[in-house]
């Protein structure tokens, strides 16, 4: 099902029906949205914008069941292909695809979700008839998804969950990186739902008990269990915004910005020109997307901080000074957030990370051109991939003689320092990965080196 990409179509799905069997039009739109992901070639995220008229005319708890449906499908797919490749008699043709994502989904909540069989069962077989694509596979589609009901739980008992969940190319990949046993635990972690995290402007314990969170040792608020956000204490006041435990990190290697120029480099979504401005620092912010930009702008204001918004392609932009401080988050392959994006690694492959890396060296050499002698840059990705972190700073210093290394210490990143020594490489850079506080709830993967122009 993953290897074969259609033709993308951009064009919103019609609202699903209220008056159709119960539980149908939940499932019809995560079916949508496993589609939009697997055929089109578009991210969760996307999916769900292109999505809304099909989800705004659900009620909120079936929404809310609807993107679980599709995560956990995305987030479980080998299992579940490997599983249904196991009770087909052969793969289904081109023009059934959408009955493979039925039954997929039907997979999903039987095995993984805790659905009743009957449920489940029936809503599957519901939505199968409601399309005549899918409407001569009905009979398939009822006969699979009991036969996965009576089956299914031993037979994925027995599979290597997290090999098969995670693509050839990325397990290669961890493995030469990190060795096979943090390899599987990187790909266990993304079984597992992400917990929710939260920068702070001020007083993280406060809002810690106010949110009945908890204060992890690198200073973000994590909340235990999603929640709707708008809904909080806290969210219109300002008091804080959303932003994993790791992406707040790598702002915090810059030191004491209170008064100072900051340069923020491909700044969406903008929780890193957030925590500079609430820093005290004079952000610039740039990126090239406008709309993106229009989002950190809104943000900014609901938590009442400013800064310069540009509105630029980083490599071709001209400033008109240099800066002492630069923070490039640079574009990438985002495999360090499959647990909040499960799509990630079926969107990726080997082919792009050598692009994106490409792309990263020459935005960094880029960046470096606007810091002034001495200052200092940070370059980060949320990747776990070698070739778009520690990589491109080995080939950045062996060609080029006016940049150091600034290696970071464990109590640069918070209080404790003990719990946050393993996230620190005996180069000195940053490096978090998703099997990281996993009795707190994990991390995303991300990478950090400290830069500095020497005078």
């Amino acid at each position: 099902m993953t290897d074969k990409p259609g033709k993308k179509n951009q064009k919103s799905p019609a609202p699903v029906k209220s008056r159709q069997t119960s539980g149908v039009p939940a499932r019809v739109a995560a079916h949508e949205l496993i589609a939009r992901v697997l055929f089109d070639r578009i991210s969760l995220d996307e999916a769900l914008l292109a999505c809304e008229p099909m989800l705004g005319a659900l009620e909120t708890r079936d929404r809310a069941f609807a993107r679980a449906i599709a995560a956990t499908s995305l987030r479980r797919l080998g299992q579940i292909e490997a599983l249904l490749t196991k009770f087909l008699d052969k793969p289904l043709p081109e023009r059934a695809k959408r009955g493979g994502v039925i039954l997929v989904a039907a997979a999903a909540e039987l095995l993984f979700l805790g659905v009743k069989p009957h449920a489940a069962v029936n809503a599957a077989v519901g939505a199968a008839a409601l399309d005549h694509k899918t409407r001569p596979l009905k009979n398939l589609v009822n006969a699979i998804a009991r036969r996965i009901d009576r089956e299914g739980k031993e037979i994925v008992e027995g599979q290597d969950a997290e090999k098969l969940n995670t693509p050839a190319w990325a397990w290669e990949s961890w493995q030469r990186a990190y060795g096979e046993e943090t390899a599987r635990a990187i790909a266990s972690a993304h079984l597992k739902e992400p917990p929710l995290d939260f920068s702070v402007k001020e007083d993280a314990k406060g809002w810690a008990a106010r949110l009945e969170g908890t204060v992890l040792p690198t200073g973000s608020v994590r909340l235990a269990k999603t929640a709707a956000v708008e809904k909080l204490p806290g969210f219109k006041a300002g008091g804080w915004w959303v932003q994993d435990a790791a992406a707040a990190l790598p702002a915090k290697m810059l030191g004491d910005v209170k008064g100072k120029d900051v340069l923020d480099l491909c700044a969406a979504p903008g929780g890193k020109t957030a925590q500079l401005a609430a820093a005290g620092a004079h952000v610039t912010a740039l990126d090239k997307s406008a709309s993106r930009l229009a989002r950190i702008r809104e943000n900014l204001k609901r938590l009442s901080l400013e800064a310069d918004l540009v509105s630029a392609d980083a490599l071709r932009w001209k400033p008109e000074r240099s800066y002492p401080l630069i923070l490039l988050d640079a574009p990438c392959s985002a495999t360090g957030t499959a647990r909040r994006h499960p799509d990630v690694l079926h969107l990726k492959s080997a082919e792009d990370i050598a692009k994106l890396a490409d792309l990263q060296f020459r935005l960094l050499s880029k960046a470096l051109g606007f810091l002034a002698p001495g200052g200092t840059l940070i370059y980060c990705t949320c990747s776990l991939e070698e070739a778009e972190g520690p990589a491109q700073i080995e080939k950045l210093l062996r060609n080029r003689k006016d940049i150091a290394r600034l290696p970071i210490a464990p109590g640069e990143l918070g209080e404790d320092a003990d719990a946050l020594a393993p996230l620190i490489t005996a180069q000195g850079d940053l490096r978090t990965l998703p099997a990281h506080f996993e009795s707190l709830g994990g991390l995303d993967g991300f990478y950090a080196a400290r830069l500095q122009k020497l005078a």
